[in-house]
């Protein structure tokens, strides 16, 4: 064994000891026990740790130092008991030649290391140190397999002795055994099955961190290994919290460690777009954050929990901020001037007294943030989202009240025809009686009743108009459009949107699909978020119910009782829209279910809405289902938003795991309009123990927000309904679920940013602008307004 080698078995059960707080727990029998053997050739370290058992804790540590550098020759680090961090190096900013935009081949990582960076996505510095791991394993003590129960799993360190290929005679099963001795001194086997290459990449001499269950045959020890790695003479991978990437295979821990070490290393000081900022401490918003080098450092090796904790906050908000800023900035910034109305407590009182009914607490604090927006010189821009029933309408006819009353015109646009004439009659009896003029504009209105409503919006005669998309046609003139409402906004291209918002009057978007507010502020990041949750006293909860596959007929069972009261009942079964081939399948499968129920139902009245029917079709088959001239309707297309069937009161889904929470519940909001006491059934067609987990939540709430909180949680974002078509990406660190104080943080500051200088022309915003952009691929965004 060469000196070296001696060192080497004596400074890491030393580095280990000044990493757990020196309290002389690493060595069996304590650390002078271990250099009566290992110290004999290092006469001034045994002297150096002399009588260690007995010294306070900083005595030890400052001693730990002293034999340290006598074995290794490095300099003490700067502050005790620390890993220790990535150093500057030559390669620095100061020598000008790395930066975040310098492609990873700089980093001079050998032969074959940009082919294997590039297969994960990494071209640029930026890449690499904003690859974060996906998770951490501690190996500041890593234990003896003398410490290790039988059959338990283990993570070791061990040296290499010997290696070999032994075939067993009589399954032919091929060992690679490779003899390994420990920190402690203590040898061991390591055992692989069938897998004899490995034993070309393990060299005698090496040093190996081994994970596998650990085996007990009297006094051998084996370890059947499940994953190795070769240290490769960088201590990245043991006496430390060691970073665990995102990897495929052939690409190894150890080299993506050593590359980001590599990067990390080309910087004498990371560049921080935030800087300016922290350095003011003028802002509430940045208060407490950390530097980006200091995060970026620890995220990838982790000096202890605490600051890992402290790093992943600061990378969690700077993933959300740009997001923010990128909406924010797509949109045309929030902060642009709108109009300003006057509101006066008459005003409002005189809303309050002509209504039929009482607001709720929910429905006068989103008023309250509706009104004050409106007084404000920024342009509105404001989401309200709850649940069907809660009470939205109202919300948004005192708006429309308060725009007429300051002489200017409002619009509401609905995505469909029959949605655009109920909300036509609903805002009527609210608004009508106050003196506000109403028009209603669809496309299935004669050139005429057209004519007479493009002139009487361009004369000023109407105060509110509601329509769908006919309201964006080249005809319309409004004289003075103060305040746009737009109902499912998510149903309308960008560009219609924006034709209803080309004067930039304040914006409502009403929403009855409740959302997370944490995925609300990311997913309409130009918008702020209203949540009316609460519902109407006196609206009488559906009652749910999860029936497996095998007791589908007592659904229909049930509904033919229902019907023979005179009530009418929706059976919905999951829509198919990829293609046009399985378009056809969907309405063979949606003719299929409705032949099926015309045998099982012979005196019930029966019809159909699916996919590939026109819009004026289905907005036929609605108006007939509300006239009662059928009985129950086979749909394959989520029903309407905010139609009501008041005799409605059963739903029935087919399939009802295929559908997110959310849906579930929007759909099942479908019945009970009409102050009947409904039912929705769940047919689960799939009834593993995680589906019938899932669909309980909707059995058991009717709370339209914790249930889409659940979904959330369940499923993700990324899977539920219209998110990943609408841009939203895949958070690299952040959690939808779990970090919206970070969020909300994160947006108030990209406000503040935006508010000072609205497009990031400022130099001090040089940084945070060049991030954005270089980032953008990852920052997704659905244009609002």
């Amino acid at each position: 064994m060469t000196p070296q080698d001696l060192k080497d078995r004596l400074l890491r059960p030393l580095r280990r000891e000044l990493a757990t707080g020196a309290e002389d727990k690493v060595v069996a029998g304590g650390l002078e026990k271990l250099l009566e053997n290992l110290g004999q050739p290092f006469p001034e370290v045994q002297a150096a740790l002399r009588g260690y058992r007995q010294l306070t804790p900083s005595e030890r540590v400052e001693r730990l130092h002293q034999a340290i550098q006598l074995l290794d020759g490095t300099p003490r680090p700067s502050g005790s008991g620390e890993n220790p961090q990535p150093s500057p190096s030559p390669r620095g900013l100061e020598a000008g030649n790395l930066n975040f935009d310098s492609p990873v081949e700089g980093l001079s990582l050998g032969p074959g290391a940009k082919k294997k960076l590039n297969e994960l996505g990494i071209r640029s510095v930026r890449d690499l140190l904003h690859t974060y791991p996906r998770r951490y394993e501690d190996r500041r003590t890593l234990q003896s397999l003398r410490e290790v129960e039988e059959g338990q799993k283990a993570t070791v360190f061990g040296k290499v002795l010997s290696r070999e290929l032994v075939k067993t005679p009589k399954r032919g099963i091929q060992l690679v055994q490779v003899r390994l001795m420990d920190a402690w001194g203590w040898k061991f086997t390591a055992v692989w099955f069938n897998q004899p290459w490995v034993l070309k990449q393990i060299a005698e001499g090496a040093s190996l961190v081994i994970s596998g269950r650990v085996q007990r045959r009297g006094a051998n020890l084996s370890i059947m290994v499940e994953y190795f790695e070769d240290e490769a003479g960088e201590s990245l991978s043991t006496g430390r919290i060691v970073p665990v990437y995102p990897a495929k295979e052939g690409v190894g821990q150890a080299f993506l460690r050593r590359a980001a070490w590599r990067g990390l290393e080309a910087f004498s000081q990371i560049p921080d777009p935030l800087e300016p900022y922290r350095q003011e401490g003028a802002l509430a918003h940045v208060s407490g954050l950390p530097s980006l080098d200091f995060a970026l450092r620890q995220a990838h090796f982790p000096s202890a929990e605490e600051a890992l904790e402290q790093a992943l906050y600061r990378l969690k908000f700077d993933e959300f901020l740009l997001l923010e800023l990128k909406v924010m900035l797509q949109s045309g910034n929030s902060a642009l001037l709108g109009r300003t109305f006057r509101v006066t407590p008459e005003m409002v009182e005189r809303f309050r007294a002509a209504l039929p009914f009482t607001l709720t607490e929910a429905q006068e604090r989103v008023l309250n943030e509706v009104l004050s927006d409106m007084q404000g010189e920024r342009q509105m821009a404001r989401l309200v989202q709850g649940d069907v029933g809660s009470g939205k309408t109202a919300v948004a006819a005192a708006a429309l009240y308060i725009a007429a009353c300051n002489n200017a015109q409002g619009a509401l646009m609905a995505p469909t025809e029959i949605l655009a004439k109920q909300h036509f009659a609903n805002l009527t009896h609210y608004l009508y009686p106050l003196g506000v003029s109403l028009d209603l504009l669809v496309g299935s209105m004669s050139a005429a009743e057209k004519r007479g409503v493009y002139d009487r919006l361009k004369a000023g005669q109407t105060h509110v108009v509601v329509g769908t998309h006919a309201l964006i046609q080249e005809q319309v003139e409004f004289r003075d459009l103060g305040l746009a409402i737009i109902d499912e906004e998510h149903r309308f291209g960008v560009m219609q949107r924006r034709a209803l918002l080309g004067s930039r009057p304040d914006l409502i978007v009403m929403s009855a699909t409740p959302i997370p507010r944490s995925l609300a502020l990311t997913l309409y990041g130009d918008l702020e978020v209203s949540q009316i949750d609460q519902l109407p006293p006196g609206r009488i909860p559906v009652k749910t119910k999860v029936l497996p596959h095998k007791l589908r007929s007592q659904a229909y069972a049930f509904a033919q009782g229902e019907i023979a009261k005179g009530r009418q009942v929706f059976v919905v079964t999951p829509m198919i829209e990829e293609s046009e081939a399985e378009g056809m399948e969907e309405l063979a499968a949606a003719t299929k279910l409705r032949n099926e129920l015309t045998t099982l139902l012979p005196e019930v009245r029966i019809d159909l809405l699916h996919g590939k029917m026109p819009a004026a079709e289905k907005d036929a088959v609605m108006e007939r289902f509300k006239a009662g001239q059928f009985d129950l309707l086979v749909s394959t297309t989520v029903i309407e938003v905010g139609v009501d069937i008041p005799q409605a009161t059963l739903m029935i889904i087919e399939n009802a795991e295929r559908f997110g929470l959310a849906q579930l519940h929007q759909l099942r909001g479908r019945v009970g309009r009409g102050g009947l006491e409904a039912y929705c059934i769940l047919i689960a067609g799939e009834s593993s123990k995680k589906t019938l987990h899932r669909l309980r939540v909707i059995e058991e709430s009717n709370d339209g927000f914790y249930i889409a909180e659940k979904d959330l949680e369940l499923r993700g974002p990324g899977e539920l309904r219209g998110v990943r078509q609408s841009g939203m990406p895949d958070l690299r660190i952040g959690d939808l679920v779990s970090d919206q104080e970070i969020i909300e943080r994160a947006r108030a500051f990209a406000q503040a940013i935006l508010e000072a200088d609205p497009y990031l022309d400022a130099p001090q915003n040089a940084l945070l602008k060049r991030e954005i952009q270089a980032r953008a691929e990852a920052i997704g965004f659905r244009e609002v307004i």
